[in-house]
């Protein structure tokens, strides 16, 4: 043991330094051992899970829908003559899809619906809007919808869900289920991606469970058209339906098949105007898959594999493309297209589908809406009514007549100016088509009924 009796003033002075540099230490590595504690807290609840949760949330809504019960039992016939129709209601969910208000959600969801609403999420507000059905595909179960903002204010823009890439799925990983059931505000499940897609979907087939994800994150009632994430926030998937009677065992459409049934109904025709070609948004490219045969953009040269890098100068994002095709008031696009290495400047004029319909039948066509189905003693989506007939044309020479409705055409089940130009859209001039009809059986002005019958015409 040492002992200092009597140090100097210089050993005093350097035993005093000494002590304060120990205290200093000992001070800052406490306050060091504090700060890291509390940093370690406070990460440890902000995970990558409630970081994903909190980017897509605002993008979810609630989707509340009205139909009409349609029985055919005499006292609900004598119930509705005296308290009117019974409406049925539906609850389900939604993602957004696009800024300007496009919404993704399955199609049983929004069946038959004759009124349309839907709620965002507490996380983007709360509001309530009506919404309209811009298209959808019973095969895949997926629907289209858009949010109807008031003209009268400035138009909102909406948080929209990012996209995964195609096939971008690792067995195992963490994914989450979100949705807004029954309007409560939100809804989040986690669980893990128990199984692939298992078969690919072949065209015009009714999808099912061999070609859906599996997971085991709870879907709960009402989270039907909810989206299926990954940890990173990308939408991987749509809740579809779960196995009843089992536990953990949930199905959702993949992403893949999502884009595909996009690049069929998110396009001008179900604005009513043709454009002629399914572009697929693929995670970073814009792609063409089909180009209809006479199309407006097969005469503008477009050709199936071509890749969309500009629309009018402007790079399109996500599903911008889409979208300006259908809303802007120009009929006349200028598209920079990449091809076999090499970039092309093509020019695309939209035409109208009843421009469409004069140029190749010779006839004016009109949707048969709910008015005018009450005034004509129709059911609404039974027809295309014949509103004029050109002298000369084709369908003048097939004995077609004003107010006769076409129901469809060579066995092709026709409801919308759409799905007449899907219907014709392949056939070459002097091609000679059937056409089935409802023709009106009347007494003066007087509609009576209505006759089936069919005729044959020749396309310009």
């Amino acid at each position: 043991m040492f002992m200092i009796v009597n140090p100097s003033w210089r050993s005093r002075t350097r035993l005093a330094c000494l002590t304060v540099l120990c205290v200093a230490a000992l001070g800052s590595g406490v306050h060091l051992a504090q700060t890291q504690a509390q940093a370690v807290t406070a990460d440890i609840r902000h995970d990558a899970t409630v970081d994903a949760v909190r980017r897509v949330m605002p993008s979810i809504v609630n989707i509340g829908t009205e139909r009409l019960v349609e029985v055919s039992d005499p006292f609900e016939e004598m119930f509705r003559q005296f308290y009117g129709p019974r409406y049925q209601t539906s609850l389900g969910s939604g993602v957004i899809i696009d800024e300007e208000g496009y919404i993704l959600t399955n199609q049983h969801v929004v069946n038959r619906a004759r009124r349309i609403q839907i709620k965002l999420s507490e996380d983007a507000g709360g509001q309530e809007y009506e919404a309209e059905l811009v298209s959808s595909i019973i095969t895949t179960d997926v629907a289209l919808l858009k949010i109807i903002q008031d003209p009268k204010q400035k138009p909102r823009k909406f948080k929209a869900v990012n996209f995964a890439k195609d096939d971008d799925l690792r067995l195992g990983e963490t994914v989450l289920a979100l949705g807004n059931p029954f309007g409560l505000g939100g809804s989040v499940s986690r669980g893990i991606l128990s199984s692939k897609q298992r078969a690919d979907s072949k065209q015009n087939e009714e999808l099912g469970v061999s070609n859906w994800l599996q997971t085991d994150a709870s879907i709960n009632p009402g989270n039907s058209g909810g989206p299926i994430i990954n940890i990173l926030g990308e939408m991987i998937g749509m809740s579809e339906a779960i196995l009843p009677g089992a536990q953990g065992i949930g199905f959702a459409i993949p992403i893949k098949d999502i884009r595909d049934a996009l690049g069929q109904i998110f396009v001008p025709e179900s604005r009513g105007r043709w454009f002629g070609a399914i572009v697929r948004p693929d995670s970073d490219t814009l792609r063409v898959e089909i180009v209809e045969t006479n199309a407006p953009a097969s005469a503008a040269g477009l050709r199936a594999g071509d890749q969309i890098l500009q629309v009018n100068g402007k790079t399109p994002r996500g599903f911008e493309f889409h979208r300006w095709l259908r809303e802007e008031t120009n009929s006349v696009f200028k598209l920079t297209v990449s091809r076999q290495g090499g970039q092309k400047e093509l020019s695309v004029r939209m035409i109208s589908l009843g421009e469409m319909a004069r140029q190749r039948m010779g006839l004016d066509l009109q949707e048969v809406s709910r008015q005018l189905g009450r005034q004509l003693g129709l059911p609404e989506y039974s027809g295309l009514l014949i509103a004029g007939v050109e002298n000369g044309g084709p369908a003048q020479a097939a004995e077609l007549k004003r107010y006769f409705l076409i129901t469809g055409v060579d066995q092709t089940r026709v409801q919308s100016l759409a799905g007449l130009v899907s219907a014709i859209h392949s056939k070459s001039k002097g091609d000679m088509i059937t056409i089935s009809l409802l023709i009106p059986q009347t007494h003066g002005d007087e509609i009576l009924n209505y006759a089936k019958g069919f005729t044959r015409l020749k396309l310009r």
